[in-house]
């Protein structure tokens, strides 16, 4: 008698404890029958607890969102190209993870968006650059990748891209401090001048004034070729084409018509003098905010994008020069490529020197 009292004075005594402290004391829920052996109590009479068999559930990725900066519009390959990057993160992330493609230069042009991603704005976490566009930023090795007639065709390019020397090249600007690192290459075809005055050949465009991003590998370029290189932002050189300030400037085919130059400046001539590589950065301060499995996801989304990029490049390119064709875009093809290469031949041994080995080798990629 005396232990049936004792039992429920400690138990009046629980449920006042759990009610000061603002619990409340577990119901009573049915227990699916366990084997005889588990569900037999103890001879002693007393209960057994209670084993729990949830495994642990990971914890979910926090969600995420990168803002991605383009400067060309969406219809352009670079601009497919970051729209399945894009949407390769989303499904490998399940949704956890967005790129905010911010596209046809509404955060600024290449430079802007180096000075801040390098400058550590914050704002802007993700870009599609030219490759080139880090020569001015210290990017020695990239440098190469802008020599005028690298590259003797897309396969030479994809040959260096998928080779163990792209990785170093695309850690450069990490390595010596820049703040950002590269995820993956890509290529938007070759570049090419393009003109208010009507063009046959080389020898025309000595004298004229052509556009330049203040890079020193095609300022130099240019002037081998008798012009004058001119400094004007990417967003106002349409204008700067239409008002005389240019006479001309250089890109590859398809952003050549997708901003509309042929309006201004219908004359093209097919010098291919350098292939339009191109590479997205990401960087350091978001890449070090992402989990393992976040990086590790945006390293899968870059092979992807890079493949796709391979195998749309060439296809649009050539229907795009069909149509400039059909619209009456002075095409002038350029039948012996000789010139060109002994008018630069100064520019390539110029900005080769110290890393000519390193030169050689992607001359030795191709086929």
């Amino acid at each position: 008698m005396k232990k049936k009292v004792l039992s429920v004075l400690l138990g009046t005594v629980m449920v006042v404890a759990l009610t000061a402290c603002g619990l409340q004391a577990p119901a009573e829920t049915p227990q699916a029958p366990a084997d005889n052996a588990a569900a037999e109590a103890p001879a002693d009479g007393t209960e057994s607890p209670a084993e729990s068999d949830d495994a642990a559930v990971p914890a979910a990725e926090p969600e995420v969102t990168l803002v991605y900066a383009e400067v060309n519009p969406p219809d352009t390959i670079v601009g497919q190209t970051g729209t399945a990057f894009a949407d390769k993160v989303a499904e490998l992330s399940g949704g956890t993870m967005k790129i905010d493609i911010q596209a046809s230069g509404v955060l600024g042009s290449e430079n802007d968006v180096l000075d801040t991603m390098l400058g550590g704005g914050g704002t802007i976490d993700i870009s599609r650059i030219s490759a080139f566009a880090l020569t001015s930023y210290g990017g020695e090795k990239s440098m190469l990748l802008s020599l005028p007639y690298t590259f003797v065709n897309r396969e030479h390019f994809w040959a260096f891209a998928n080779s163990d020397l792209a990785g170093e090249f695309l850690m450069e600007p990490h390595d010596n401090g820049s703040g950002v690192r590269g995820l993956f290459y890509g290529e938007e075809g070759f570049r090419h001048f393009f003109t208010t005055k009507t063009i046959s050949g080389m020898e025309d465009l000595s004298g004229m004034k052509l556009r330049v991003s203040n890079d020193p590998v095609m300022n130099g370029l240019v002037e081998s070729l008798g012009a004058s290189p001119t400094v004007v932002s990417f967003g106002e050189l349409y204008s700067a084409l239409q008002t005389g300030v240019v006479d001309g400037a250089e890109q590859p085919i398809a952003n050549y018509k997708s901003n509309a130059f042929p309006e201004v400046a219908p004359n093209l001539i097919l010098d291919g003098h350098t292939l339009g590589a191109i590479q997205v950065i990401i960087t350091d301060s978001a890449w070090d905010s992402l989990t393992e499995e976040q990086q590790n996801i945006l390293v899968e989304a870059g092979k992807y994008a890079s493949d796709f990029n391979r195998q749309i490049s060439e296809d649009a390119e050539n229907e795009v020069l069909e149509q400039l064709k059909a619209d009456g875009v002075n095409v002038v093809e350029v039948t012996d490529i000789t010139p060109w290469q002994e008018a630069v031949k100064g520019v390539i041994d110029e900005n080769i020197k110290g890393q000519e080995e390193l030169y050689q080798q992607i001359l030795d990629l191709a086929k």
